[in-house]
């Protein structure tokens, strides 16, 4: 299978080009391959932001509250205790 890719120009200050080239060598990238795992890494991160956020706007927090405060169960273990 093959990728379909598109080019770009891409202009960079000359201090962020230098640090990408070197951080790119020290993670044995390419600098375009680099760039491409630092985009595909922050489009995730953003995606995953949107995602909580949605599933946050769907909760129901009187059901929440009801699952939390009802009778029974155990206590919490010591290494789930939050100290104060």
């Amino acid at each position: 299978m093959t990728t379909r890719v598109a080019t770009f120009p891409l202009r960079l200050p000359v201090s962020l080009k230098a640090e990408l080239e070197k951080l790119s060598k020290r993670d044995g990238t390419s600098m375009n391959q680099f760039l491409v795992i630092a985009a595909a890494e922050k489009i995730a991160a953003m995606e995953t932001e949107e995602f909580f956020a949605e599933r946050r706007r769907r909760a129901d927090d009187e059901a929440f509250l009801r699952i939390l405060n009802r009778k029974g169960g155990e206590e919490p273990r010591p290494e789930d205790r939050i100290e104060e």
